[in-house]
């Protein structure tokens, strides 16, 4: 069924993030924080705890992984379309160490009908690069928001911009 409302992409954009960042139980356990979201791209941060430490005294891939996967997630789903990874690579370059800050940046290749292909880096508060991403997506049935959301979300679109100063 296509939607007859019809919100700004950014908009949209943010209203997938929001809706999926609370529904995220895994991204929000780890404290990974969603930085920026545009279309077809998603920022998205974590700091490496104590927990994430591996024997090598350095952060563990999997959480790296997980970091990069999640920017991926929310980079691919900004269209309200159900959309998931259908298969992913990461090359480590360097370590991560307790206490770094680690961003992962989304960024969409290309987007066809039902597939996608994005890559994400990885990189620590001093902007080195710690590991590189590729995820390819698949947008499955379904839609992030109905019709319903759809229309409380410009609802609130639009009484916040009555209210900005002119």
């Amino acid at each position: 069924m296509q939607s007859t409302v019809e919100l700004s992409p950014q908009l949209l954009a943010e209203s997938c993030a929001a809706l999926m960042y609370e529904r995220d139980l895994a991204t929000r356990a780890l404290g990974m924080v969603i930085d920026t979201i545009v279309p077809g791209e998603a920022v998205l941060s974590m700091i490496v705890s104590n927990v994430m430490i591996q024997g090598h005294d350095s952060c563990h891939g999997g959480y790296i992984f997980t970091l990069a996967d999640s920017a991926f997630a929310f980079a691919c789903n900004t269209y309200n379309a159900v959309t998931v990874g259908q298969a992913c690579t990461i090359d480590y370059i360097a370590p991560a160490k307790l206490g770094d800050r680690l961003t992962a940046t989304a960024k969409e290749l290309s987007r066809g009908k039902r597939t996608g292909v994005y890559d994400v880096s990885i990189v620590n508060q001093r902007a080195e690069l710690l590991a590189t991403f590729r995820g390819r997506s698949y947008q499955v049935k379904g839609v992030l928001m109905d019709e319903r959301e759809l229309q409380s979300k410009t609802a609130e679109y639009l009484a916040k911009a009555q209210l900005k100063p002119s």
